[in-house]
């Protein structure tokens, strides 16, 4: 998801997004990041129908477990946790705002009008994880999170995750990946906001192959790239604190680090909207190769970009302070990075 780092200088890093980049992000976050340790996932394991029938452990106080999910539609899934929410969570009347959640509204409504047979999944199974990874928050930390997996004709997964600390933080994330019989980039989305002063925003096409030119589209950097220069503001570079920027992301990447709002309302959403419905299109006009030989390999590729992802994101310390350590490492490897394989660089 996304990764967040406290100091004052905000160092801000990349995902994604997704992530965009599945997530990178930035070294101002009120805790130091490293590695989290690995929780054994299922490799290219698919969410199907089933039913949460059991309780999860929680190590840590958590809000009141969800009743049983198995697959249903994405209003059901919403209204589970009363998304979209109205209010924040630390809403004390100083303007705190839910600053994203435009933005999770808009994919909604985007998802339900274009995607074919789109149905909500679990985000974990009681029969293999420990926690549940649908919502959690820490009342007296004023926090919550909030996640959606999707599965359509044309994404194997679409991961929607909302985090919402008052006007401290505000986070909205998500991770397109194609199905496995298109050979693409994964679109990754990272927005963060903090303290309403500073804000970090990333959006990519997130490579699976080592050279665009390996790819189903072999130009689509040149697509996002007259899409890009529209924004002045989100035309910036990632430093390397804790992504390689040449592994997993697009030289047209979105990035951007500003301290008005303003940006967000009149540069980034209509950016992100464009992005995303580029995305889409890419993958509607892509001939899908349902070979063996294609498939294992792109279902191998989007395992790696996991596991590269999983191991450097800076989010994690942040996810332990609020919710604890266990649910935390098992949230990045199991529900974010769920393909991901332990000590992959």
């Amino acid at each position: 998801m996304v990764k967040i780092h406290h100091n004052d200088s905000l160092d801000l890093r990349v995902l994604l997004l997704g992530s965009l980049a599945s997530l990178f992000i930035l070294s101002e976050l009120s805790v130091a990041f490293t590695s989290s340790a690995w929780h054994p996932a299922k490799r290219h394991r698919k969410q199907t129908n089933v039913v949460f029938s059991e309780l999860y452990a929680s190590d840590t106080p958590t809000v009141p477990l969800s009743p049983p999910l198995s697959i249903m539609t994405i209003e059901e899934a919403e209204s589970r946790h009363e998304m979209p929410w109205k209010t924040s969570i630390d809403n004390d009347g100083d303007d705190s705002s839910l600053l994203y959640m435009p933005f999770w509204e808009w994919q909604i409504s985007f998802i339900q009008k274009n995607l074919s047979n789109v149905r909500a999944v679990p985000c974990s199974d009681p029969n293999i994880h420990q926690h549940d990874y649908h919502y959690n928050e820490n009342k007296q930390k004023k926090a919550r999170i909030v996640n959606i997996c999707l599965q359509s004709d044309e994404y194997r997964k679409i991961r929607m995750t909302y985090y919402d600390a008052g006007s401290k933080t505000q986070v909205f994330n998500s991770l397109w990946y194609p199905r496995p019989e298109y050979n693409l980039p994964v679109l990754g989305i990272d927005l963060l906001s903090f303290n309403q002063k500073k804000y970090l925003t990333i959006v990519d096409f997130q490579p699976i192959q080592e050279n665009e030119a390996d790819h189903a589209c072999s130009d689509y950097e040149e697509k996002l790239k007259s899409i890009r220069k529209d924004y002045k503001n989100l035309q910036g570079q990632m430093s390397p604190r804790f992504y390689d920027e040449t592994l997993f992301f697009s030289k047209q990447m979105i990035f951007g680090r500003f301290d008005t709002e303003k940006v967000v309302h009149e540069e980034v959403m209509p950016a992100f909207q464009r992005y995303v419905q580029t995305h889409y299109d890419m993958v509607l006009n892509t001939t899908p190769d349902v070979s063996s030989k294609s498939t294992s390999n792109v279902l191998d590729r989007q395992a790696a970009y996991d596991s590269y992802s999983a191991e450097r994101d800076p989010a994690t310390k942040m996810f332990e302070a609020m919710f604890g350590v266990d649910w935390s490492e098992g949230f990045v490897h199991d529900f974010l990075f769920d393909q991901s394989r332990k000590d992959s660089s």
